[in-house]
C-alpha cells in the first residue's frame, strides 16, 4: 500500500506481484483501524486482489502483511493513489520503527487446496481397505448430490456414500481441469470404472464403463474439505449398465 519506486522489470513479461510489510509496533489496534479507514477511503479504486496481516508468535509487537496485486504496474496504481500516501505516513507514526518492504514477483504460486481435492479424488479410489480421509475432509461435512434425496452429512454419511461406490466398482478418476478462488476448488473429472458388485439394484455385468463430473469443494479455515457441490452423467452411467433397456422397449 506504500509508494515505492522500482526499475527493475522481467523483461515486460505480467505477473503477480506481492508486497510484504513488516513492521513493529505497540499500537496495533490503532493501525488496524488505519487500514480500515483506507479500505473505505479507497473503495473502487484500490488493486490489491488479497491481502493477509500475521502476528509473530513469539513477539506480540511484529507484524507483517502481505498484499497481492495482479501484476505491479497495478500495485504502481495503489501506491499513487492519495489516499494511499495519507494512510501511509499516518501509520509509520504508529510504528515503533520505519516499517520494512519487500516487493516480490511471484514466480510460483502453490494452490494448496487444489493439491488436497486431487489427493481426495485419488483416496477415494485407492483400492482395498478405503483409507483414512481424517486429514482431507472434516467431520462437519455438508454434501450436496442431486441423484441423492437428502444431502450427505458428516464424515460417516460421506464414508457410507464412498462405500456404496466402492462395492459397485472399481474405478479411478481422471482428472481434466482444476480452477481455485478462495476457499472453493472446482475439479472436472472423468471417471472410469468396472462394475464389479451390485449397484443401485444392478447386479455385477463386469462391464467398462465412463463417466464425466465435476465438484465443487469448500475448504474451512483448517484447510480440510468442509463442503460439496456434484453434478455427473448418472443417467449416462445408467444407460452404460443397461438399466434403461426395459423403458426403451
Amino acid at each position: 500500500m506504500v509508494p515505492y519506486d522500482r526499475t527493475e522489470r522481467t523483461g515486460g513479461i505480467t505477473m503477480t506481484f506481492v508486497q510484504i510489510i513488516d513492521c513493529k509496533t505497540s499500537r496495533f489496534d490503532d493501525i488496524n483501524r488505519l487500514m480500515d479507514t483506507w479500505v473505505e477511503q479507497t473503495k473502487g479504486k484500490r488493486t490489491a486482489t488479497h491481502a493477509v496481516v500475521g502476528k509473530d508468535h513469539s513477539d506480540a509487537s511484529h507484524f507483517i502483511e502481505i498484499v497481492e496485486f495482479p501484476s505491479y504496474e497495478e500495485a504502481m496504481r495503489n501506491s499513487n493513489l492519495p489516499e494511499t500516501d495519507k494512510i501511509f505516513r499516518e501509520m509509520v507514526a504508529l510504528c515503533d520503527e520505519m516499517p520494512t518492504f519487500t516487493d516480490l514477483d511471484v514466480v510460483r504460486d502453490e494452490q494448496l487446496y487444489t493439491d488436497t481435492a486431487r489427493r481426495f479424488f485419488q483416496t477415494i479410489a485407492v483400492s482395498g481397505e478405503l483409507p483414512s480421509i481424517d486429514d482431507l475432509v472434516a467431520e462437519n461435512y455438508h454434501d450436496h448430490d442431486p441423484a441423492n434425496e437428502q444431502d450427505t452429512m458428516g464424515m460417516d454419511a460421506l464414508r457410507r456414500e464412498v462405500e456404496m461406490w466402492r462395492g459397485g466398482f472399481d474405478f479411478e478418476f481422471e482428472i481434466r481441469d482444476q480452477i481455485a478462488q478462495g476457499d472453493r476448488v472446482c475439479t472436472q473429472w472423468t471417471w472410469h470404472g468396472t462394475h464389479k458388485g451390485e449397484f443401485m439394484g444392478l447386479p455385477a455385468s463386469g462391464k467398462k464403463v465412463a463417466m464425466t463430473g465435476c465438484t465443487i469443494q469448500r475448504f474451512g479455515e483448517h484447510g480440510k474439505i468442509v463442503e460439496a457441490w456434484w453434478e455427473y452423467d448418472r443417467l449416462g452411467l445408467m444407460g452404460q449398465l443397461g438399466a434403461l433397456d426395459a423403458l426403451e422397449r
